[in-house]
């Protein structure tokens, strides 16, 4: 175990979750064992055409960054970024198997009443509805169906924000992964300005920021905000970093609070999923949100005869930089936690198809391009090349 793999440990959470994967090993993996999402038989209506989904997740611990930042500025609307982290966690989940649509939302926020007050959960139940309109703009339809707030202070030290998400659809819509040599992999940029966001977005989803948040920002907060960290780990590894919340950082010429950046909400791919998937469902060979595992996320649903290779990749957001500056970890592990500047792929056989896709990506501001391929191969594994590095992690 090298030094940082001992400082996740440390401070209890793992970039691999491997006790998770091997706790569910054993798990019936439904109608399409390799989809992105489990899927299940239609319990609704039994109709043998139709399947359901239902996925659940929630922002982690970046709800803890945002406390600290509400604490220090006074400023509650990190809290609506919180709720994008939660809901798109869900959505963009959904999207890789196909489901942009007729979609029931529930949520479940558990606060600690004694500092996480009434205003703070009002921006969070009111700003659901406000950004499921949003999205509703672009095709994407979702019903809230309400939810589950509890004031549970005695296991939950702030709040934690989650959301459930069902859907029916019908099996021949699923997108089931089948990844082949051959295939061209398109990125699309996880930072930046879509034409669907109002502000700069760093590329943070809503993994990685036990690291990033303890890595990046100053020992000051474990003083003035105990509950805003777990008490059980070592003080040695709790907010080691050099940065303020308001320091400020220029991003492309523009100053930004480090803390906003690094709160910057997940952003949804959903406004360009549904077109993709509706000119080219049947080219589409797989669609991964490289979201717990990073760049290594796809290994989760590759085969045991192919090789993938990544070595065009967008130029790292400064974000990722800040955060590799400030916690020293290395190109390995910060492409095994963080996406490191995208955060959706789509596989494709065809070098048209991925032209196109391309097209549709940057008609909503966001940035795509062929940043890698599939190759056969006897020894499975993902290799990024980069910043004159090349990185293999094998399976």
């Amino acid at each position: 175990m090298n030094n940082n793999d001992l400082r996740y440990d440390l401070r209890g959470v793992s970039a691999s979750k491997d006790e998770v994967h091997q706790a569910i090993k054993k798990l019936d993996k439904g109608l399409f064992p390799n989809a992105f999402c489990k899927v299940i038989p239609d319990l609704v209506v039994g109709d043998p055409a139709y399947c359901n989904i239902m996925h659940a997740d929630t922002a982690g611990t970046k709800t803890s960054l945002a406390y600290i930042y509400w604490r220090e500025t006074g400023d509650i609307s990190v809290w609506r970024g919180i709720v994008e982290d939660a809901i798109v966690m869900n959505l963009d989940d959904l999207g890789c198997i196909g489901c942009f649509d007729n979609i029931v939302l529930s949520s479940t926020i558990g606060r600690n009443k004694s500092i996480i007050n009434a205003e703070v959960l009002s921006e969070i139940i009111n700003y659901t509805q406000t950004f499921l309109n949003k999205l509703s703009e672009y095709g994407i339809g979702i019903t809230l169906a309400g939810g589950e707030t509890a004031d549970v202070g005695d296991i939950v030290r702030t709040v934690d924000v989650g959301y459930t998400a069902f859907c029916r659809m019908k099996r021949s819509d699923v997108i089931d992964l089948n990844i082949l040599p051959g295939d061209i992999i398109v990125g699309f940029s996880s930072s930046g300005q879509s034409t669907y966001e109002d502000r700069y977005n760093g590329g943070m989803g809503s993994n990685g920021l036990t690291s990033a948040r303890h890595d990046v920002f100053s020992k000051k907060y474990a003083a003035k905000h105990p509950e805003s960290f777990n008490p059980f780990i070592p003080d040695e590894v709790v907010y080691t970093g050099s940065k303020n919340l308001t320091d400020q950082i220029s991003i492309h010429g523009q100053m930004m609070d480090i803390g906003k950046l690094v709160l910057s909400p997940t952003r949804t791919y959903l406004p360009i999923i549904k077109p993709i998937i509706e000119a080219y469902k049947a080219s589409i060979h797989g669609l991964i949100h490289c979201s717990g595992g990073g760049q290594t996320k796809v290994s989760k649903f590759m085969s045991k005869n192919i090789r993938i290779i990544k070595d065009n990749l967008f130029e790292t957001p400064p974000l990722f930089s800040l955060i590799q500056d400030e916690s020293g970890l290395s190109h390995r592990e910060m492409y095994q936690v963080f996406n490191m500047g995208h955060r959706l792929e789509c596989y494709v056989p065809d070098i048209q198809v991925a032209e196109d896709i391309i097209k549709i990506s940057e008609s909503f501001g966001v940035d795509a391009k062929i940043i890698g391929r599939v190759e056969s191969s006897t020894n499975p594994a993902i290799v990024i090349k980069t910043n004159n590095t090349e990185i293999e992690y094998t399976y």
